[in-house]
């Protein structure tokens, strides 16, 4: 007989194993580095998929319009090889850089969306592109940039001062921007206004404005749109279209039909790459607004539903910078930038299903054009820099040694490994 009693067997079940996910998901996001690695990781994941997807929605179109079905892919090609060291560029940069380039990059936007009235051509309707030889110009683009960073260092100086007043936050940031939004509709680009309008917003709430300011505002914003809509057919047309894009399938609600017919055909797994039937000439756009899709069509849901889990970590990742540093400007351009990526993206996949009325603003990262993708990715270096002034991250990243692109440098004789500056 035993002498050594006998300790009951302990049983894991299912709450078990769930409590220990849970918990080894909470070290993972306890780590300084984790929003560094998350945009990082969104950024690139999203930029790849937007390639693949370029080439595939405009191989068709690009045949008929210039003779190789990889002339649109390798225009994005250039914008992502000239957009990444970019991106890079700004996460090295210091915070008090961004907070400097604001003004210039406003007054900049302002003057060629000045010259866009003028010497702008005009294409569906809108006006908003500048050509200069083999090269296309969208102001309203980098107009975004530079809203969010001159509003950002704007309110967060006055946080600074002492003077946080509602009445004090509207003068200058509500002129500035309805400069922009009065710029940018004449050239006929409401979807813009709306992102430009969502960044405006986005710093009012982080500086902490009352509610009543935010129904004003809205009200105001409600009552501008509904002019713009009435003094203008297209516009109204298109509102008819989305309350019912079939009663017109052939006009004003073709666009949006053959998006819906596209993201129905995909299924749950999509028909495969390569593989849609509406990017032969029967969906418009897409390549650049209407890219999600073709998306959806060749990826299915499982794709469709992959770019908004990626979006989503991605917002999640600027929350988190925004809620986990100390700087005033940092947190309100964070904000700011999550408000302008993940609202137009929100914005764009909305209109693509039917829930949203068609703005003609891309996907962000994913859709055709180096106007948008430029200063998407400077702003996403703009965030990598930002992370690394979360608690512990620049411990962590010292700790971690040289990246491959600054040992890359060094191999090259042009930087200086971790060791070699020790020695200095």
């Amino acid at each position: 007989m035993s002498t050594t009693a006998e300790r009951p067997v302990k049983q894991e079940g299912p709450a078990t194993w769930v409590r220990e996910q849970l918990g080894t998901l909470k070290e993972l996001l306890d780590k300084p580095l984790t929003t560094y690695y998350l945009i990082i990781m969104c950024s690139a994941l999203l930029l790849a998929l937007g390639l693949m997807m370029v080439l595939s929605a405009s191989s068709i179109e690009a045949l008929q319009k210039t003779g190789s079905p990889f002339s649109w892919f390798l225009r994005q090609s250039v914008s992502a090889a000239v957009g990444v060291p970019v991106m890079y560029i700004c996460s090295r940069l210091p915070v008090k850089f961004f907070r400097w380039a604001g003004y210039p990059l406003m007054a900049l936007s302002i003057l060629a969306l000045v010259m866009v009235l003028f010497i702008g051509s005009s294409e569906q309707g809108a006006q908003r592109w500048i050509y200069i030889g083999e090269l296309t110009i969208q102001p309203s683009e980098p107009a975004k940039l530079g809203l969010m960073l001159w509003g950002a260092d704007l309110l967060s100086r006055r946080a600074r001062q002492g003077r946080i007043e509602w009445r004090q936050m509207l003068i200058p940031l509500m002129p500035g921007t309805a400069i922009l939004a009065v710029l940018v509709m004449l050239g006929r680009d409401l979807g813009t206004t709306l992102v430009l309008f969502m960044i405006f917003l986005a710093l009012l709430w982080v500086v902490g404005a009352p509610v009543k300011l935010f129904g004003g505002i809205m009200a105001l914003a409600v009552l501008a749109a509904a002019i713009m809509i009435k003094v203008e057919p297209y516009r109204m047309a298109r509102i008819g279209s989305f309350l019912n894009p079939w009663a017109d399938a052939q006009n004003t609600g073709y666009q949006a039909v053959q998006g819906q017919i596209a993201m129905g055909s995909g299924g749950w797994f999509g028909l495969g790459l390569g593989s849609s039937r509406q990017k032969w000439s029967w969906l418009p756009h897409g390549e650049s607004d209407f890219i999600f899709a073709i998306l959806g069509e060749e990826l299915g849901l499982m794709g469709t539903l992959m770019v908004v889990a990626l979006f989503g970590l991605l917002g999640y990742a600027g929350l988190r910078v925004a809620m986990r540093v100390n700087d005033a400007f940092t947190r309100l351009a964070a904000a700011a930038m999550v408000a302008w990526i993940v609202g137009q993206a929100t914005v764009n996949m909305g209109a693509v299903l039917g829930v949203l009325p068609i703005t003609g603003i891309p996907l962000p990262l994913v859709s055709y054009g180096g106007s948008s993708l430029l200063p998407t990715l400077a702003a996403l270096g703009m965030l990598l820099s930002f992370a690394k002034h979360e608690p512990g991250a620049r411990e962590a990243l010292a700790a971690r040694g040289p990246g491959p692109a600054a040992r890359a440098l060094s191999w090259l004789g042009l930087g200086a490994t971790t060791k070699g500056r020790a020695k200095r």
